[in-house]
Formats: C-alpha cells, structure tokens, sequence
C-alpha cells in the first residue's frame, strides 16, 4: 500500500510540473526574441489546397533571415510537395544552395474521418512529430489550419516544457474563418505565442489574437 501512496504522489508531482511549466512556456512566449544571434529556423506546416497556397504567400513577405526553412507536409497530400518547390525556386539564387527541405508526417484527420477515429490518428502522427521537432529544433512553428499542425505544435511546445529550447508557435488563421475559428484553431488558441486572425469580429471574439487585416 506504501508503494501505491508514493507512486500515485509522485505522478501528482510529474503532473503538477507539466503544468507549471506548461504555463510559464506559453506565458512568457512573446518576450521570446528569435534571431537576436542568427538566422531563425523555421518549421511550417502545409497544408493541402488552400492550406498550402495561404501559408506559401505568407512566407512571400517573410525576410531571407528565416532560414533554413523545413516544410512539413502530410502523407498523403500529392500537390503541396510540387508548389512548395516550385515556390522555393522562385526565390533561390542559381549560385546558392537550397536553404530548405521536405519532410512527410501521417495526417492527423484525413476529410470527413469521424473524431473518434482521429485521435488515434492524431497519436500516430505525434509519434512522428516528436522525434522530427527534437531533430530540426526550429526556433519558430509557421501553421494556418491544417490538422497535421497540432501535434507539430505539440512537439514544440514539449521542447520548451523539457527546458530544452524555447519554440515560438505562430498560428495565422484562415481568411475563411469570419465568425468562429477553425477545429485546429480553437485546439491552438490557448498555447501559441502569436494567434492572428483576418477579420475583426474574431479579433472582438478572442482577444488574445492579433487582426493585422488581411495579411494572406
């Protein structure tokens, strides 16, 4: 019985440190300023169709200094790879190395996949997202929606829980979401360091996020 006790009061202490230290990664998030020593490595999600396109006309106005930069797409998507690339083209010198890659995970929720279903699936792609962030170590995760984004985020936000290094996780909602946010962001809205939406009636709504107006 003594054992149990000690056991049980020791899972109480492992829990109660996860959430504290939960807490003062995503509270002191934005004082964290990326880059001050270098470039920012940066990790951004693609999603398939519009997911894709949005997050690659963001990444238009984003400086040379976000380098490397690791796409991460899933599984199954077929297009995002070919629009990444071509995109990465576009802005690549003929004499400089590519200052990007690729990298593939399972998706979280395919279209129209039941919810209770997902959670296994979102378990899986953990599994692969964990030792993929813990490798990369990016200094900022890039998303706007798509669910292969969570446990991406999740893999982040673990790393500053650890100690290990402090991961800026960046949402930018979609153009499309006027009046409610998406499932992914409603999942992220309590733990990103920077959440921006594109409407201000979500801005009334939610007031930790940041309207800028339309900025994809």
């Amino acid at each position: 019985m003594a054992s149990l006790i000690e056991a049980a009061f020791a899972v109480v202490l492992i829990f109660l440190f996860f959430i504290m230290r939960l807490y003062y990664v995503v509270k002191t998030g934005s004082t964290h300023k990326p880059g001050t020593k270098g470039p920012v490595a940066v990790l951004i999600v693609a999603g398939s169709g519009g997911h894709t396109s949005e997050i690659l006309r963001l990444m238009e106005s984003l400086s040379a200094a976000y380098t490397p930069r690791h796409y991460v797409i899933a599984d199954t998507d077929k297009m995002s790879e070919e629009k990444i690339c071509t995109f990465e083209s576009s802005k690549q010198h003929s004499d400089s190395e590519p200052q990007f890659t690729i990298c593939r995970i399972p998706r979280s929720r395919e279209v129209h996949q039941s919810w209770s279903s997902s959670v296994i699936s979102t378990l899986a792609a953990l599994r692969y997202s964990l030792p993929l962030v813990f490798t990369l170590r990016p200094d900022v995760v890039l998303c706007n929606g798509p669910g292969t984004c969570v446990p991406l985020c999740a893999a982040g936000l673990l790393l500053g829980i650890l100690g290990l290094k402090k991961v800026l996780i960046v949402y930018v909602e979609s153009i499309c979401r006027v009046q409610s946010l998406s499932l992914t962001g409603k999942i992220l809205y309590p733990i990103s360091d920077y959440f921006f939406v594109q409407w201000s009636s979500l801005r009334d709504k939610y007031p930790k996020s940041i309207f800028l107006g339309r900025i994809v």
